[in-house]
């Protein structure tokens, strides 16, 4: 993602727009036309300002412990909060919230792992990780903000861990599903990142969407 690995240092100007945008180009550029796209939770809201800036272009989306974008799923405090999240992470203290950044997104030891030497990164360098993460929020907040419909035609589903913890999760998934009809697969004992607690899971629901995908195409 911009502002990560290689791409550091990189300015942090760039909107959902752009990223999705972004996307698109890296996708035509290496041949794809008709394609499906899994994103788990910023990448789930990545994908739907994908679908709002591309109408057509998906032949399918899975959204993983993510959320709609809708203005009508968000409380006003919740949206208040998005905005201010940088400076939460930069007086934090670091080990706490590598600790809680850690056993919060994920239930297996796996998972806390991947999660762990992800965050060790900005290790020594925790403004770096508060900007990046401030920087993510604001995006979302911004995004909601447009109040544009994020309508989604292709076929889409969504999964949730039972034990996500981040933020409002599973909440978003409950109504999400309730107002749309889409299919909600909830991963049993999963947190946030449901695909590292239970990935084979996971990836069978997957493998079910795409083969759906494919017989629409």
């Amino acid at each position: 993602a911009p502002g990560h690995a290689s791409s550091y240092p990189f300015s942090l100007r760039f909107s959902m727009d752009d990223e999705a945008r972004w996307l698109m180009a890296i996708l035509r550029e290496n041949g794809f036309s008709n394609f499906v796209l899994v994103g788990q939770s910023l990448g789930g809201y990545i994908g739907q300002v994908f679908a709002q800036l591309f109408p057509g272009a998906l032949q399918g989306f899975v959204v993983i412990d993510s959320a709609p974008l809708q203005r009508c799923y968000i409380t006003k405090a919740e949206l208040w909060l998005l905005k201010r999240m940088e400076p939460v992470y930069r007086y934090l203290p670091w080990q706490w919230l590598l600790k809680q950044g850690t056993k919060g997104v994920a239930t297996t030891e796996y998972g806390r792992k991947l999660m762990r030497s992800m965050m060790l990164v900005y290790d020594g360098d925790q403004p770096r990780y508060a900007a990046l993460s401030g920087h993510g929020f604001r995006m979302l907040a911004e995004a909601i903000e447009t109040n544009r419909p994020y309508s989604l035609t292709c076929p889409v589903l969504l999964i949730c861990g039972t034990k996500d913890q981040a933020g409002s999760c599973k909440r978003y998934a409950k109504a999400w599903h309730k107002n749309t009809g889409f299919p909600l697969v909830w991963i049993e004992k999963a947190g946030h990142n449901s695909n590292t607690d239970a990935p084979a899971q996971v990836n069978a629901c997957i493998e079910r969407l795409m083969d759906s995908a494919r017989k629409n195409t």
